[in-house]
C-alpha cells in the first residue's frame, strides 16, 4: 500500500502537546503554518462550544519536512500545544511520579480537588468502560485523554497539508451544518455564501434555520444536556477516474466512509441522497446522464449519487454527509456505574464540555475527506515532485474528458450497444 499522506497523531487532552506525522507528501508543495492557521481556528469556532476554546489557541507548528515554505518530500511533523496543559502538570506528567508529587497529589484528593482524583465513575456513550476493561486501567482518565475530541486538533493540522495539495490541482473542499437537534436547512432559504455562512455562529447557510438551531442548543443548555446534528462536506474540482470497483478497499467511496466515522462523534456517513433513497423508486433516484458536452464533460441531470459510482468520482461534486451525536459528558450526568466495584452510581463523571460541536465536526470532517482523497490521488497518479504531480493531474483530466475508441470484436469494428445491454441480474 502507498504510504502517500498516511498520517499517525499522538498526545493527550491535556497532555503537554499534540502532534501528527504525515508522509509521503510530495516535495515542493509551498506550505507555512499560516495556511494551516485558518482551519485550526474554524475547527475552534462555532456555538456551544465549551470553556475550553477559551483556554487554547491553536496553532500547529511546523516542526519537519518543510524548509523554506517548500516541502521536502519527507515526513512532516508538526505539534500543537495544549496550554491547559499547565493546569494540570503532575497529574499528566509522563515522568514517574516523585514521592513528593505524590504525596501532594494524594492531599489534593483528600482535599477533593477533582482533577488530582482518580476517575472510576464511567460515562454513558463514551469509551470509557469498553476502554477501561481493554486496556487494564482502573482509572478512567487513561482512556479519556486519548478517547477526547481534542485529538482532532491534530487531524485538522494535517488536514491542512491536504488541502494545499488539492489547492494546488484545483480541488476544493468545505463543509456547512446541515442540521441541529432535528432543526433542518431549506435549501431555498440556504442564501449565505461559503463566506458568510463561514462566519456565523453555525456555520450555517440559511440564517432561518441557524436562529432556530441556536434556541436548540440554548434549550440543552438549559436542561443540562446535549444536541448532536448533520454536517455536510462538499468537494469541488475533482476529476473522473479516483477509486476503483475492483476490489472493496480500492472503493471511494468506502474509504471516506470509514474516515469520516472514524471521527469520534460521527455515527453515521451517507453520500448524496444517502437513506434517502431507500424511500424512492429508482427513476427519482439515479442521476440521468445527458452526454457530453465540447470540453468534455460528462453532464449529469442531478447529484443523487454525490459524486461516486461503482466507487470511482464520475465528475460531479462529492457530497458527504454525517450523523453527529451528542455529546456523551453531560452537565447532568446520567446514572451509571463505578469500574472498580461495579455499583450503581447516581451520576457519572462530569467534566467540562461542549453543547454541540456539528460546525467543530463538520471542519474535521473535511480534513479527514481531503486526506483521504490526498492519498487516492497519489495512488492514482503518483509520483514524489509536485511538478511532476501537477502535470500528471492535467494528462489525467485530459485523458478521462477523451471519449473512447469504437469498440472491436477479434480486432472488427462491433456495433455500440442498444437498451438491451446488461448484466442480467445483480446489477
Amino acid at each position: 500500500m502507498s504510504a502517500a499522506f498516511r498520517f499517525l497523531t499522538a498526545g493527550e487532552s491535556h497532555g503537554p502537546t499534540l502532534g501528527v506525522t504525515i508522509e509521503g507528501v510530495p516535495a515542493g508543495l509551498p506550505l507555512t503554518e499560516d495556511d494551516l492557521a485558518v482551519d485550526m481556528a474554524r475547527r475552534q469556532r462555532g456555538y456551544g462550544r465549551g470553556a475550553r476554546q477559551a483556554i487554547e489557541t491553536d496553532r500547529a507548528e511546523i516542526k519537519g519536512g518543510v524548509r523554506h515554505g517548500l516541502t521536502l518530500g519527507s515526513p512532516i511533523l508538526l505539534m500543537i500545544a495544549n496550554r491547559d496543559w499547565a493546569n494540570w502538570g503532575p497529574v499528566m506528567q509522563a515522568a514517574p511520579l516523585t514521592g513528593e508529587q505524590a504525596a501532594e497529589l494524594e492531599a489534593s484528593v483528600s482535599e477533593g480537588v477533582k482533577r488530582a482524583t482518580p476517575v472510576t465513575r464511567v460515562r454513558p456513550g463514551h469509551a470509557d468502560l469498553a476502554g477501561a476493561l481493554k486496556y487494564g486501567h482502573s482509572d478512567v482518565r487513561n482512556v479519556l485523554e486519548r478517547a477526547s475530541a481534542r485529538e482532532t486538533a491534530a487531524r485538522v493540522g494535517a488536514g491542512g497539508v491536504a488541502r494545499a495539495f488539492l489547492g494546488e490541482l484545483g480541488i476544493e473542499a468545505w463543509s456547512f451544518t446541515a442540521e441541529v437537534g432535528g432543526v433542518a436547512i431549506d435549501p431555498d432559504s440556504s442564501t449565505r455564501t461559503r463566506e458568510e455562512a463561514d462566519a456565523s455562529p453555525l456555520r450555517c447557510p440559511d440564517p432561518g434555520a441557524e436562529a432556530r438551531m441556536i434556541a436548540r442548543i440554548d434549550e440543552a443548555r438549559s436542561a443540562g444536556d446535549t444536541v448532536g446534528g448533520v454536517f455536510e462536506v462538499v468537494v469541488h474540482g475533482l476529476p473522473v477516474g479516483l477509486g476503483s470497483y475492483v476490489h472493496w478497499d480500492r472503493r471511494l467511496d468506502a474509504a471516506l466512509a470509514a474516515a469520516v466515522m472514524s471521527i469520534n462523534i460521527v455515527k453515521g456517513v451517507e453520500f448524496g441522497l444517502g437513506f434517502e433513497q431507500t424511500r424512492r423508486f429508482g427513476s427519482a433516484v439515479h442521476d440521468v446522464i445527458d452526454g457530453r458536452s465540447a470540453d468534455g464533460h460528462w453532464i449529469h441531470r442531478s447529484n443523487n449519487a454525490g459524486g461516486l459510482t461503482g466507487g470511482i468520482t464520475n465528475g460531479e461534486p462529492l457530497v458527504v454527509r454525517a450523523a453527529v451525536k451528542p455529546i456523551s459528558t453531560l452537565a447532568r450526568p446520567l446514572p451509571s456505574a463505578d469500574l472498580v466495584t461495579g455499583e450503581p452510581v447516581d451520576r457519572a463523571h462530569y467534566e467540562r464540555s461542549d453543547i454541540s460541536v456539528v460546525p467543530a465536526a463538520g471542519v474535521i470532517g473535511e480534513a479527514m475527506v481531503m486526506l483521504t482523497l490526498a492519498r487516492f490521488i497519489m495512488e492514482t497518479l503518483g509520483g514524489d515532485r509536485m511538478d511532476v504531480i501537477r502535470e500528471r493531474m492535467a494528462a489525467h483530466r485530459l485523458l478521462m474528458a477523451t471519449l473512447p475508441p469504437a469498440p472491436t470484436i477479434g480486432g472488427r469494428a462491433a456495433g455500440t450497444g442498444g437498451d438491451e445491454a446488461g448484466s442480467g441480474g445483480d446489477d
